[in-house]
């Protein structure tokens, strides 16, 4: 992959960290941003990235959205990294500088891939699940969790039109953390959201940390209860359960089973005791979640197969409630949630 040019397309917590990484292994990266004081920040003094044994401070070329349209040269390799429902915007205003042959992989929560592919066309997609905690409070700071060598990025193309190139792309990310090339990539996309539908929203709606809201007495059944029918539905939609993070002797036909070995996985093995969702870090800072894409997917995908998903429906309705201000996040929440079940 010497000389591609390579664009990472959204450039907060994950991205910033992982186009550290590839900057400081020599590659070309090109961070692309919508938070103007964070791109400011980074111009000025680099991007520092703060984990558990180091800080590493990182210069690298970063550029607005606004500025995209000056851009001329076009990229070989673009990861994605905005929130779910900004996927398709975002991908219209890179897609002109995107090479025929280039590609471009999704680093996000959500099931993406399609939507990507829909922009870009499918012989310019692949899938990615990707498993790396981080934090960002201030513009040019990242606070990792998991350094390069507990991230974990699973790579997989949806279609016959890539198959044969996840090695490009495992080459590169794999300056970020440990690559696994997948076969099936939507069934284990849809294992990470199994993982998301029961620890982000839910946790959040405590405005906790993950580790405690696990320990919060009720908790863990809802958790997994919303973990399990995210499952149902990708079992649903015509997915199979398999095994992701690199993680062998799930049985699916356990789903209970395989859905707690998922979630006690990233609660232990990738998140730290203070570790914070994506949803919760949203709500501090005034922003949407990704509820709609995550839980809001699940009760719709089992809607259509005439089925109910309860716990994921109230994290639904009691994130929304907290988005418009009805409800604060706070640990009392606990009761609206296991109480209702």
């Amino acid at each position: 992959m010497t000389g591609r040019r390579i664009a990472v397309l959204g450039t907060g917590a994950n991205g910033a960290a992982i186009g550290a990484d590839l900057t400081r292994a020599g590659l070309d990266v090109t961070f692309i941003e919508q938070w103007p004081e964070h791109v400011a920040a980074m111009r000025a003094a680099g991007v520092r990235v703060d984990m558990p044994d180091e800080s590493v401070v990182t210069r690298v070329d970063a550029f607005n959205l606004c500025e995209v349209a000056t851009m001329r040269v076009p990229f070989d390799v673009v990861f994605v990294l905005v929130k779910a429902y900004d996927t398709r915007w975002a991908c219209e205003l890179l897609k002109p500088l995107v090479k025929p042959d280039g590609l471009v992989i999704g680093l996000q929560n959500g099931m993406t891939v399609d939507t990507i592919a829909d922009v870009m066309g499918a012989e310019r997609t692949l899938g990615a699940v990707i498993e790396c905690s981080s934090a960002m409070f201030e513009p040019g700071v990242v606070e990792r969790h998991t350094p390069p060598a507990k991230s974990w990025f699973g790579l997989g193309s949806p279609t016959a039109a890539t198959h044969g190139r996840e090695a490009e792309v495992a080459e590169i990310l794999g300056h970020a953390g440990t690559v696994e090339i997948v076969d099936d990539i939507r069934s284990a996309k849809w294992m990470k959201l199994v993982v998301n539908a029961g620890e982000l929203v839910p946790s959040a709606i405590l405005d906790v940390p993950m580790r405690e809201a696990l320990d919060t007495p009720g908790m863990r059944e809802f958790m997994l209860r919303a973990g399990v029918e995210a499952a149902e539905a990708a079992v649903a939609a015509g997915h199979r359960l398999v095994p992701i993070f690199g993680l062998g002797g799930l049985d699916p036909s356990d789903p209970h089973g395989f859905v707690e070995t998922l979630l006690d996985t990233v609660m232990y093995d990738f998140a730290l005791p203070h570790t914070r969702t994506t949803v919760l870090q949203d709500w501090m800072k005034g922003r949407r979640c990704e509820v709609a894409e995550i839980n809001g997917l699940v009760v719709e995908e089992l809607a259509r197969h005439g089925r109910s998903a309860p716990a994921n429906a109230i994290a639904v309705e009691l994130a929304r409630r907290i988005e418009y201000g009805e409800l604060k996040a706070q640990p009392e929440n606990v009761d609206l949630m296991v109480g209702r079940l």
